[in-house]
């Protein structure tokens, strides 16, 4: 497969496209090097230096290859930042997101996996936790990473696309 990864340059997202490429899979890798290196990307990716809130860099990233399907790292994850800076969280887990959305949609991509977060969860849920916990989130950041998946659901119920959601906790 073709697989773009958002985030490709940070922490996660290297350590997933090595493993897609040890897949014999061809990884396009999207990242802004904010909070990534671009020393983190093997060589047998593409890198593509934008953000997901860029739709030339997306066009590129799209363009490049045809790709089958996103795994959408990219975001900001920091929970006492996001409470000190929810616009900043708005804008990149939920608008960045967007924009990513309807390039796929442009470019006729239907899959993604979304690394969202535990923290949609109610931080009071008894343990261990189970996926059908409520839902309520307690900072700017699970809340951006909620609506970003509610936008999913919307989109697939559209039949845009399909997805799934990775609620993992940050160790």
């Amino acid at each position: 497969m073709r697989i773009l990864v958002t985030g490709g340059a940070g922490y996660i997202g290297s350590v997933v496209t090595e493993y897609l490429l040890a897949g014999a899979h061809e990884v396009v890798v999207v990242d802004d090097l904010s909070t990534g290196h671009r020393d983190a990307v093997s060589p047998l990716a593409f890198l593509v230096t934008g953000g997901c809130g860029a739709p030339g860099k997306l066009d590129e990233a799209f363009g490049t290859k045809s790709i089958d399907c996103v795994v959408h790292l990219a975001g900001r994850s920091l929970v006492p930042e996001s409470v000190a800076h929810p616009d900043l969280y708005e804008e990149a887990n939920v608008r960045q997101g967007e924009v990513l959305l309807d390039a796929m949609r442009k470019h006729g991509v239907t899959d993604i996996v979304f690394s969202s977060t535990a923290a949609v969860y109610d931080a009071s849920a008894p343990m261990p936790l189970v996926e059908s916990a409520p839902l309520r989130p307690s900072n700017p950041y699970g809340e951006t990473k909620l609506r970003f998946e509610q936008i999913l659901e919307q989109r697939a119920a559209r039949g845009e696309l399909r997805f799934i959601s990775l609620r993992y906790f940050n160790v």
